[in-house]
């Protein structure tokens, strides 16, 4: 019987290795897998190159992770921000190695890692220090610069509902990344808010399939000051 829900946050990220790439969904907060960044700093897993939208927000999450001195790398789209202070501590200090990478390469080349791209031209950073020691070729026309696909040791991501075979639902721009991101690593872990019985999610809202799933785990929605809910977004 496949069951892939696990039952805890320890449980879901046993086995991150010394050295993994992570890819991490979220679009600066909206759908960042929270619960297992902090899980994965108990974990305790070192050295790892951190793949995500940006760079982290204040002292919590992505950010807490950074503050712990075991990400060696990070490749994102938008590292500074008014509140991304421990990354720019961090790379003032030589102490994080950065690559900068538009936002739709970013997207482009995990879609690439899944779908079994070895490779793709784009014009996007074309003539700019992003496109610096890259191959160029002039397609129709166009100046193009080659890049490559980012493949994940594990995916770290944040979906709305799940069953036991692991086929997930978003919650709107919670989404973002984490379709791409979860057929681009070799293990994908999601956290969700609801667990669905078999057959009870409609096949057509299902975005990323089991077969990319690995470990899924519930975790409760946190309610606000406001009345709202912070799991919700």
């Amino acid at each position: 019987m496949i069951n892939k829900i696990a039952a805890s946050v320890a449980e879901a990220l046993a086995g991150v290795a010394d050295g993994a790439t992570v890819l991490i969904g979220g679009f600066g907060t909206a759908g960042i897998p929270t619960e297992l960044i902090d899980g994965l700093i108990e974990q305790g897993a070192r050295d790892l190159t951190v793949v995500n939208n940006n760079a982290g927000n204040g002292e919590t999450g992505l950010a807490a992770l950074l503050k712990t001195g075991r990400v060696s790398k990070i490749i994102c789209s938008f590292p500074r921000q008014a509140d991304s202070q421990v990354f720019d501590g961090l790379y003032r200090g030589g102490k994080i190695e950065l690559e900068l990478v538009p936002q739709g390469n970013l997207a482009e080349r995990l879609r690439a890692a899944g779908a079994g791209i070895g490779a793709f031209y784009t014009p996007t950073g074309f003539g700019t220090e992003l496109a610096k020691g890259k191959e160029t070729r002039v397609l129709n026309g166009r100046p193009q610069v080659l890049e490559y696909p980012i493949h994940g040791d594990v995916a770290l991501i944040k979906a709305e509902r799940g069953d036991r075979w692991g086929n997930l639902v978003y919650r709107k721009a919670a989404r973002n990344f984490g379709p791409v991101m979860a057929t681009a690593a070799r293990r994908t872990i999601a956290t969700v808010h609801e667990i669905a019985e078999l057959g009870e999610l409609d096949p057509e809202a299902i975005i990323t399939p089991g077969i990319h799933v690995s470990k899924l785990v519930k975790i409760e929605r946190i309610a606000t000051q406001a009345g709202g809910f912070k799991g919700a977004v």
